[in-house]
């Protein structure tokens, strides 16, 4: 069997759907067993009105970050303009296309009553020539059926008289997507056309238009196999929804997600590794992914189990690989990529090796990169409390104040160690009937801004203790 030539073909008229991103990888996985496996990019923008620059972009860097290297293109649909006209003259000498001037008015009007969808074959034996507003229609077989042999699905069969004579170009000649496809997948050899179930529909359509190049041009060219992959759904089991779900991939990498574990979780969205793990190296996904191994029924796509992916990856970085990781959010001014957001310091306040000081101490505790800067925020900004937490901790509860208030007085003496600060405010709760959980409340909110955050008293070492007393200080002025 020759290698498989595979090709991932997005449209650029929105955000990179995380299922395209599926479809996108299990192309590559199929390219990628083997050494002279081509994968291909194609950017199919015949839908001229709604094409954008910036979607195209974006569809790269997505591709590139995701690490799913290309060995043709990227290319545009358009560049091949030439070929998909020979194609569209040769059919219409071959006598598989017609003119037709039907226009939308007209077709309802004959239709009446019957509601039933496509097009009515009215044009089809007037002989009708080229003209103004006469687009071109392929003429279908009107009896028989044909046979999709899926690698997903098994053999589906379409009955053609449920066809219609689809239009393959505009009136101005211009060349249409089902036909432009056709083209490009018999120009590039693909072997297999791989993609979401959404798309199974098209390919009688393909199929038919496949079978009539190979009679008109003289250039017989096998087809591909297809594969048609599972819909992606949300936690109601309904489609995923551009609106309401979180569906952009490159939200995910904005959000601090690894490259690496969003690939992972992808392979999983229909299809399972051997054994029981998940997380699965990226080697060993290659090796193991076979198309008659993925399900057809709908593959549920949970951000929970994403986030807590990620975070596993996370914590198996190495503390110098996390240091690397999250540079784009705490220092984006020295990182070749920036997300959408900003840390809350500027570029003066922050301290490259302070931040690898501390990094390990968030490094177990975030999911993903992006809260990374929340957490360590308070080693370079004086932070800004929680005013509902303040108002609970220092004013609804006479306990919050005075705990700061021993604890200032034993913060000018005591050894300034983890573990010493550990004990004093562990002494100083008891001495006011509180466990150390609550205890260290009042002080975390002083010194940090929240309640919630890293280890509290390795982070006291850090910050030192002129810097903790000058925080104490202040919210004991603030709230005395």
């Amino acid at each position: 069997m020759s290698a498989p030539r595979v090709r991932f073909a997005p449209s650029p008229t929105g955000l990179f759907h995380v299922g395209s991103a599926r479809s996108a990888l299990f192309n590559w996985f199929i390219a990628r067993q083997h050494d002279d496996g081509v994968f291909i990019l194609r950017i199919e923008d015949t839908d001229e009105s709604r094409n954008r620059q910036e979607w195209e972009d974006v569809i790269i860097a997505s591709m590139a970050w995701l690490g799913l290297n290309v060995d043709v293109g990227p290319y545009r649909q358009s560049d091949r303009r030439l070929a998909h006209e020979a194609a569209r003259d040769a059919l219409l000498a071959s006598g598989d296309l017609y003119y037709c001037d039907c226009t939308p008015e007209a077709l309802a009007a004959r239709k009446g009553e019957n509601k039933t969808p496509g097009y009515d074959g009215f044009c089809r034996d007037r002989g009708l020539g080229p003209g103004e507003r006469r687009a071109l229609r392929f003429k279908r077989p009107l009896e028989g059926s044909l046979v999709v042999r899926d690698e997903v699905r098994g053999e589906v069969t379409f009955e053609t008289r449920a066809l219609e004579d689809f239009v393959v170009a505009r009136a101005n000649g211009d060349v249409l997507y089902a036909l432009a496809n056709v083209v490009d997948d018999r120009d590039d050899r693909v072997t297999h056309v791989i993609r979401g179930e959404e798309h199974l529909a098209n390919a009688p359509k393909q199929m038919l238009l496949w079978e009539a190049l190979n009679a008109a041009t003289g250039e017989v060219v096998a087809l591909p196999r297809y594969a048609h992959l599972p819909l992606l759904v949300n936690e109601q089991r309904k489609k995923l929804s551009k609106r309401k779900d979180p569906v952009a991939t490159e939200r995910y990498r904005d959000e601090g997600y690894l490259a690496s574990a969003f690939v992972n979780y992808l392979a999983l969205l229909g299809w399972s590794p051997r054994g029981d793990e998940e997380i699965v190296p990226l080697a060993d996904l290659v090796a193991q992914f076979r198309l008659r191994d993925v399900v057809p029924s709908p593959a549920f796509f949970d951000v929970k189990k994403l986030r807590a992916m990620n975070g596993a990856y996370l914590r198996a970085l190495s503390p110098a690989a996390f240091v690397e990781a999250a540079r784009p959010w705490v220092a984006p001014w020295s990182s070749a990529w920036t997300p959408s957001t900003t840390p809350p310091w500027r570029e003066g306040d922050f301290d490259e090796a302070l931040f690898a000081r501390v990094a390990p101490l968030v490094h177990e505790r975030v999911n993903v990169l992006g809260e990374v800067p929340a957490m360590v925020g308070f080693f370079f900004v004086t932070p800004t409390l929680d005013e509902d937490a303040a108002a609970k901790v220092y004013r609804d509860d006479p306990a919050g104040l005075a705990i700061l208030r021993a604890l200032e007085a034993e913060f000018a003496t005591s050894p300034w160690t983890s573990a010493a600060l550990h004990e004093l405010t562990l002494r100083v709760g008891e001495a006011q009937g509180l466990n150390l959980r609550k205890a260290q409340a009042p002080l975390r909110l002083a010194v940090t801004g929240s309640l919630v955050g890293p280890p509290l008293f390795e982070s006291l070492e850090v910050l030192g203790r002129d810097e903790v007393l000058t925080r104490v200080r202040a919210v004991l002025a603030a709230y005395a």
